[in-house]
């Protein structure tokens, strides 16, 4: 017990980091977004709109079938042209699900509430063995 009143910082610092650890895990652990599955079922099921937020070389390298191509610096103006009813599903995606994660951000302030990102981005989708196309 004295070991913990004289390192009680620490003890906090582990309990908070345990319980953080704790709700990912509870959550499903994708930080928010969608399933490589959950993904396909938005496309097929909600006709959601799959946009790409990579750079144009990223995205002539492989992207998801049908993507459209939106660089994450250009999504503010291009976004509401590419996808003008705001209550359509829209599955953000980039290379590794970072950038997705501020789009989702950036398409949420303009208004697209069904805005989300593919969890673990185009690696997640091709380890799925879902088809990529390349430009």
């Amino acid at each position: 017990m004295d070991f913990l009143m004289a390192n009680w910082p620490f003890a906090l610092l582990a309990l908070v980091s345990g319980g953080l650890l704790l709700a990912q895990t509870l959550r499903g652990g994708t930080g928010g977004g969608v399933s490589p599955s959950q993904a396909v079922q938005l496309i097929n099921r909600e006709k959601a709109v799959v946009v790409d937020v990579c750079s144009p070389e990223e995205y002539a390298a492989g992207h998801v079938g049908g993507a459209r191509n939106i660089p994450l610096d250009e999504l503010e103006q291009k976004l509401p042209e590419a996808v003008k009813n705001k209550a359509t599903p829209v599955v953000l995606v980039c290379a590794s699900g970072v950038r997705s994660g501020r789009a989702v951000a950036m398409a949420r302030k303009l208004g697209y509430d069904k805005a989300q990102a593919l969890a673990g981005g185009l690696k997640s989708w091709r380890d799925a063995n879902l088809p990529v196309e390349r430009a």
